[in-house]
């Protein structure tokens, strides 16, 4: 694994962003815990997100659907086929699983066994409903989030008085039996998706591909507006042979990651094809004005972009950025997220915590904060070692009490990207905060 990678695995277990699930059992493959730093990063992601397509876009509102539905869904969605199925070798001897188009000899890579013919193996991850494990109980646990949307577009449509076009928003949980997961949490069995249905009409002077360039500007405009540089950040349009079963067309967005270039979210022209399929096998009449909508879709991994946010901000600063002789280090670490990602966005610290009446002052400053942003309040070791325990996880505001905050009610802030501090009276730090942070 790339060198980088195994530093921002490092950062983020020990600075509580991400723990290996069921770790005192030995751990769960591909499965992972997000820890306090890496649920508020999560957090700020998805309410970004959210507050982009519902509050920007006047005709888009949200949807919580079920994560278990009738296993009809998943056969008229095509999930049943064997176009959601991977093709898998065997080994008769060890028998574990390979997918067929990454083996590159005859014999098992683990232990040179004989491998069987290929065979089509489902993503989906099956469970029963109800006391008795039978056929009739069998559903799944979904593989994505939009087919829920699809199932409610005509409760959407009647009960909120939408006109074509309008959209349908939805973050939650989808799980995909994935044979070969890997780069950390960038490709996971369990994982949170951020999935936008846009409804218009095929007929209308702004036809479905106005609409998808639309879509693909407004999602790629999102990454950078949160930090993602441009140079690491592409679309790619997908060739019809190689997208997606549904797509009309299909464009990756993706981000250049220490293992490569990888998609982090998808854009694609759905056609009519999902609610066609779903009127068909549902007897229920899901067009609008006597036409079919088309569906433009924006779909995007939680964790994926946790990650590409993450190699973004990661910086190491050769000789430290303090220049103080006692603060002076090999390298220096500084997690520049976007302040809007950033988990902490402030950390109170008594100059020193053996000084009752700094700690008093300190924590008496984090109460009135701590209702209004997400703060730390740090008092253990040297003010330096906490300066840079905070740019080690992003945080975007350091406020010191020191000696003269007693006697003039006020601290010093400093600012993560620039170092420089500047003086604010206790009464206007919620004020100044809120400006600085742009909140």
């Amino acid at each position: 694994m790339d060198d980088l990678m195994l530093k921002i695995i490092s950062l983020c277990k020990r600075r509580g962003f991400v723990f290996p699930s069921s770790e005192i059992y030995g751990g769960f493959s591909s499965c992972y815990d997000f820890g306090p730093l890496g649920v508020e990063l999560k957090r700020n992601i998805k309410n970004l997100w959210w507050d982009e397509m519902t509050k920007k876009h006047k005709a888009l509102v949200g949807l919580d659907a079920s994560i278990l539905m009738s296993p009809k869904v998943w056969q008229a969605s095509g999930h049943l086929s064997a176009g959601f199925a991977d093709e898998l070798v065997e080994c008769k001897k060890c028998h574990k699983r390979f997918k067929l188009d990454e083996i590159k000899t005859k014999k098992c890579p683990e232990c040179n066994g004989v491998l069987t013919k290929p065979k089509k193996f489902n993503l989906m991850m099956k469970t029963f409903v109800g006391s008795v494990e039978d056929e009739a109980a069998k559903t799944y646990l979904r593989p994505e989030t939009c087919q829920g949307i699809y199932v409610n577009f005509l409760n959407v449509l009647d009960t909120m008085r939408m006109k074509i076009p309008f959209g349908i928003a939805q973050i939650g949980k989808a799980f995909r039996n994935e044979i070969t997961p890997g780069n950390y949490i960038f490709r996971v069995r369990e994982f949170e998706q951020m999935e936008m249905q846009w409804f218009c009409s095929p007929k209308a002077s702004k036809t479905p591909d106005d609409w998808f360039n639309y879509w693909k500007k407004e999602r790629l405009k999102w990454y950078l507006n949160l930090g993602i540089k441009k140079e690491n950040l592409r679309a790619i349009e997908i060739p019809k042979k190689e997208r997606a079963h549904y797509a009309k067309r299909q464009v990756d967005i993706e981000y250049k990651f220490p293992f490569g270039w990888k998609e982090i979210e998808g854009v694609h022209n759905r056609g009519d094809w999902d609610l066609s399929n779903h009127s068909k096998h549902s007897k229920q009449d899901l067009s609008f004005e006597n036409y079919i909508p088309h569906i433009i879709e924006t779909s995007v991994g939680v964790e994926r972009i946790s990650l590409a946010f993450l190699c973004e901000a990661y910086q190491e600063i050769a000789g430290g950025r303090t220049k103080t002789t006692k603060a002076i280090k090999e390298k220096e670490v500084l997690l520049k997220l976007h302040k809007k990602l950033a988990p902490i966005k402030a950390a109170v610290l008594p100059l020193v915590k053996n000084k009752p009446e700094l700690t008093k002052k300190a924590q008496e400053v984090y109460q009135l904060l701590k209702t209004n942003f997400t703060c730390q309040y740090d008092e253990n070791g040297s003010i330096g070692k906490r300066y840079r325990r905070q740019d080690e996880i992003g945080t975007c505001f350091c406020l010191t009490i020191d000696f003269d905050t007693l006697k003039q009610n006020d601290v010093t802030i400093r600012d993560r990207d620039t170092m420089k501090q500047e003086r604010v009276k206790i009464k206007d730090l919620v004020k100044v905060l809120t400006e600085k942070l742009d909140v």
